[in-house]
């Protein structure tokens, strides 16, 4: 756990992957899709996701030549896991993404 929670755990990196759970996306399109996130940040977790073998990059032949991302076979296996993590939160944390309700702290 403590490995899987030092890589997805930082901040975005939850965020992007969610987000190439869709199919392969542009860097520029990726950038819009997180509003917040500067091109540094974002190129690092790319590469940090990359490296952990989630995250495959592209070179699409131009021109313009772009690049884009997409998820390997084990970054789209997490996809059952963020979709639970989300539910979990949703009941949880609620819609505002406040603090737990009341009535489950129990």
């Amino acid at each position: 756990m403590t490995r899987v929670f030092g890589l997805l755990g930082k901040r975005w990196t939850g965020l992007i992957v969610a987000v190439l759970m869709h199919g392969p996306v542009h860097f520029a399109d990726l950038r819009r899709a997180i509003p917040g996130i500067s091109e540094r940040m974002l190129s690092d977790r790319l590469t940090e996701l990359g490296t952990a073998g989630l995250v495959v990059r592209q070179v699409d032949e131009g021109p313009p030549l772009r690049v884009s991302y997409r998820l390997t076979r084990a970054g789209s296996a997490l996809e059952p896991s963020l979709a639970e993590l989300g539910a979990w939160a949703e009941k949880y944390l609620g819609a505002e993404g406040g603090t737990c309700p009341e009535e489950f702290r129990r």
